[in-house]
């Protein structure tokens, strides 16, 4: 009989050779070693052989108790292990390999590391004792107890004897309350802290920036979009102070409700937002559209961030602790909060028919602990899964503390009620194609059943058997052989049902786009799921089916390794006298971590806030890694700014429009990205942390996009509602896309363009399918949190937007638009200017345009333009994976049977034509695609 591997080490506390500590005495070096390093080893490196199957140990080495080790096996007897004398114990040369034959572990790849040598043979010169589990859990307490901050005198000695940098640990201090005495009330605080470290460098900054400057940094910044020609005469014509113009605008754009889509879309970026599931399947999400709704109108409501970050981690729980205390939420309040609460289910996961249930539970449990601490508190969890973090002062008991807070949170998609802010327009229209989808399905399967089903009774009257089907021969006890054998159904019917199949499953649950569900969790006990083919329901009671999972430290991050049991608790590191309160019930955990999170005391959630706003305003943090306030990460360049700006926010409310107004209304937002001396500005400051200019950024991959429908005239501004599908170039659209099993449905854009030509927030995010132009402009994956984006100049991005269907048809839109907007050519060239780059051309720049102009027109009387033909189906060719045949199927497209294209060149006239090369050019401009 094998035993389950997770029990291997429950029988090992259970049977010992050495009795039992007490709590009181104080634990032994050697005990220490066993708890913290060695018994991890034995469970990871050799329980497979020597302790998992009782009737099969190999060598006659037992490794299930002290006294069965002390033993020895078949070839070593009781020498293996010498108590106290290690140099005595053949054991040591086994494990460090150097008896040919007998290495151990036996494989290469598995051999231990000299540090874990190390730890073995300390543990025996110690006398090897063997604590029981319990002994093992009060070592493992203490071990994270002893956990030290860093004092005026250095360091004190930390668990397991580590130490730690001071500057290391700088997340972990008190924030800062005392501050150095402002020179002047007038003067922006964020200035005289930016003004010392100018003057430690002996640096002067650049001037303010000229106002076209400004109010094109702060549009783009707040709202990203560029600001109308109107828009800017105004700020140029407003008549107060430069700095009272400015704070004016910034109060403008924080009012406007792009605002939230902006800053909302930094937001999922950092917590991993997508429409679908990821993996082999990539199964639609149809209703996390609800999620990035809620985001876009907190940012617009200026919800204070604590409470927007006590919704997204408990939001189902402050539903249940209102109806306790006597105060029920509304419906639409118990709606935002559950739709909220969605942020847990953000990152990419998948249970199939083939997975095993215990390892996709707890890929969910380590994916949602990483990113909490993350999102929250800076501090990459991840690598405590197995084993203490080297560098930060975070020990494997913590990441398990951590996650037994989720250990109880669930699965479900609630149905609930629309709120009034939400957008259903829309929604007709798109549930119409999905049913003309369905439907061919549907036919397609019923046709090859038909087919089936005659080929079997035309088997079944061959044999001279009484059958009609396979169904019913089963049903009515036939014999193996008194069946029809797979050959009669040939490769194409095996292959159309298999897909035929999957995609009836889809199309199904995707119907949930246009009901009011709310993609959520709850509290109660874990079910083994069923195959994530549909929607999760919550059950009647939570309580009732199911496993209450304890959560254990897992050897080596193994789901069926649980060793030492563990409570719900938090980061041990932070500052003491931060008390965590956890309730008794199961629901409550999550509140009870929000709480922690934005209590007074901690450290690291204000400052982890402010240092991401800061960075989506400057291109770069106080503190350089926004997700890593850790050793490995950037220390601040400017901590006591950091800790001011910590302070001011929790003080206003948490409010992140005020924060907004505090940074934009500084110098050190304002200044010129040009340096009147920028020798000296590269010789004292090489790495721009100074602040001394401000730095240039390009547009963002969404902003490229907006913008260029902005200046075309073809910008949908209409907000929120379910995911639109703007046009993909045809052979990434329709590249054939694998799925577990069969292919995935094509891409297809929405029929009419007013819907194509929304805001790129609003597009339909595929993990295993994207927009080709955003990926080539550095948008992140939705896999990890993206902390900040890369800003990569590569090859790609010239040929998208020299060369792209995008750029291309947002040309000639702006051209026809230029068109129809103006009488004289020149009139035309200053309004491109205006639209794309807010600023009235010079004369040399309107004369370079006319010629080539002309130019172009001569060009266009020589080129013969092709038609489009958009496909209203396509067919795949796919191999049978029971026969090994191939065979083909048809996909209909019926969204191009209605689809209302761009304006095509061939139906333009050639003066148009040739004046979208110009407009071509001036967007492939950096003063197009960079902020200054």
């Amino acid at each position: 009989m094998r035993f389950q591997k997770q029990n291997i080490f429950v029988l090992l506390s259970l049977t010992l050779f050495i009795p039992a500590f007490t709590s009181a005495e104080e634990p032994t070096a050697g005990e220490k070693l066993f708890a913290l390093q060695v018994k991890p080893i034995l469970e990871a490196k050799c329980a497979g052989c020597h302790a998992e199957d009782p009737d099969d140990l190999q060598g006659g080495f037992d490794l299930r108790t002290r006294e069965a080790m002390l033993h020895g096996g078949e070839v070593f007897g009781e020498e293996v292990v010498q108590p106290g004398d290690a140099t005595a114990s053949e054991l040591m040369p086994l494990i460090r390999r150097e008896l040919e034959g007998m290495e151990m572990p036996p494989k290469q790849a598995d051999k231990l590391t000299e540090e874990q040598v190390w730890a073995i043979r300390d543990w025996i010169n110690e006398g090897a004792p063997w604590p029981n589990e319990d002994r093992v859990a009060e070592i493992y307490a203490a071990h994270a107890e002893g956990i030290t901050m860093p004092t005026s005198g250095g360091l004190s000695e930390s668990w397991t004897n580590r130490k730690y940098k001071p500057e290391d640990l700088w997340a972990f201090q008190p924030i800062r309350t005392a501050f150095p005495t402002l020179k002047s009330a007038a003067e922006n605080p964020i200035d005289q802290f930016i003004a010392a470290g100018l003057a430690e460098k002996g640096l002067e900054s650049a001037p303010i920036a000229d106002r076209l400057t400004l109010i094109r940094r702060a549009t783009f910044d707040l709202t990203g979009l560029p600001p109308t020609p109107a828009e800017i005469e105004q700020f140029l014509n407003d008549n107060r102070d430069d700095a009272a113009a400015f704070a004016a605008l910034v109060d403008r754009l924080l009012e406007s409700p792009h605002y939230g889509e902006q800053w909302g879309r930094h937001w999922l970026d950092v917590v991993r937002y997508a429409d679908s599931s990821g993996f082999a399947n990539d199964y639609e999400r149809p209703n996390t559209w609800r999620y990035r709704d809620y985001v876009i109108r907190a940012f617009n409501n200026d919800k204070p961030y604590d409470q927007f970050l006590k919704e997204q981690l408990a939001g189902d729980e402050l539903i249940v602790q209102a109806e306790a205390n006597g105060k029920p939420l509304s419906k639409e309040q118990e709606t935002e909060s559950l739709i909220a609460a969605g942020f847990l289910r953000m990152g990419p996961w998948e249970h199939t028919g083939m997975s095993v249930a215990k390892v996709t539970r707890q890929l969910f449990l380590d994916d949602i602990t990483d990113t909490v601490g993350q999102v929250f508190l800076a501090q990459p969890l991840q690598c405590c899964r197995c084993h203490d973090h080297k560098f930060d002062p975070i020990p494997t008991r913590d990441f398990y503390s951590m996650q037994s807070i989720f250990a109880t949170t669930q699965f479900a998609e609630v149905e609930t009620v629309w709120l009034p802010e939400e957008n259903l327009a829309g929604m007709n229209e798109d549930k119409a194609y999905h049913k003309k989808k369905t439907i061919a399905n549907a036919e397609m399967l019923k046709e090859v059943n038909r087919q089936k089903a005659a080929a079997e009774a035309a088997w079944f009257k061959e044999q001279g058997l009484p059958y009609k089907t396979r169904f019913e021969a089963k049903k009515a006890g036939a014999k193996d052989d008194e069946l029809p054998p797979p050959t009669i159904i040939t490769p194409e019917q095996y292959g159309l049902e298999r897909i035929g199949r999957k995609w009836e499953n889809r199309f199904s649950w995707e119907m949930d786009r246009y009901q009011p569900i709310a993609y959520t969790v709850y509290n109660g006990k874990t079910r083994v799921p069923k195959s994530n083919y549909n929607r999760i329901t919550k059950p009647n009671n939570p309580l009732k089916d199911g496993t209450l999972e304890q959560t254990a430290i897992l050897g080596g991050g193994d789901p069926f390794s649980p060793t030492v049991p563990v409570k719900p608790d938090v980061l041990s590191a932070v500052p003491n006298g931060l008390k965590f309160e956890v309730p008794d019930e199961i629901s409550g955990r999550r509140t009870a971590l929000a709480n922690w999170l934005v209590s007074p005391g901690n450290s690291l959630t204000s400052r982890v806030i402010v240092n991401r706003i800061w960075t989506f305003h400057f291109g770069r943090g106080i503190a350089g890694n926004p997700n890593n306030f850790g050793a490995t990460g950037k220390k601040p360049t400017h901590p006591e700014l950091l800790d001011w700006l910590a302070t001011e926010f929790v003080s206003n409310n948490w409010s992140i429009k005020q924060l907004h107004r505090r940074i934009m209304n500084s110098e050190a937002y304002r200044r010129a990205s040009s340096h009147p001396n920028p020798q000296q500005v590269a010789e004292y400051d090489p790495e721009n942390q100074s602040y001394a200019v401000f730095l240039p950024r390009r547009l963002e991959a969404e902003e490229i996009r907006d913008a260029m429908l902005a200046a075309s005239g073809e910008l949908n501004l209409e907000m929120g509602g379910i995911p639109i599908r703007p046009d993909m170039n045809l052979e990434a659209a329709l590249q054939p896309r694998m799925i577990m099993g069969t292919f995935a449905p094509s891409y297809v854009p929405n029929p009419k363009p007013e819907q194509r030509n929304r805001r790129s927030i609003y597009i339909h995010n595929l993990r295993g399918h994207r927009l080709p132009f955003m990926e080539t402009f550095n948008q992140p994956g939705s896999e990890v949190s993206c902390e900040l984006r890369d800003q990569s100049n590569i090859t790609p991005q010239v040929f998208a937007l020299m060369n792209g269907q995008e750029s291309h048809d947002r040309s000639l839109a702006l051209a026809i638009r230029l068109k129809q907007e103006n009488s004289s050519d020149t009139e035309i060239i200053k309004q491109l200017y205006q639209f794309t780059f807010g600023r009235e051309p010079a004369a040399d720049e309107i004369q370079a345009a006319l010629n080539h102009w002309e130019q172009m027109k001569t060009v266009h009387q020589k080129t013969e333009i092709t038609p489009v033909d958009f496909p209203t189906e396509v067919v795949r060719e796919a191999v049978d994976e029971n026969s090994g045949e191939p065979f083909s199927f048809t996909e209909k497209l019926f969204a191009y049977e209605d689809y209302i294209p761009d304006p095509h060149p061939q139906t333009i006239d050639i003066s148009t034509r040739a004046l979208a090369d110009i407009c071509l050019a001036v967007l492939n401009a950096n003063e197009f695609i960079y902020v200054y």
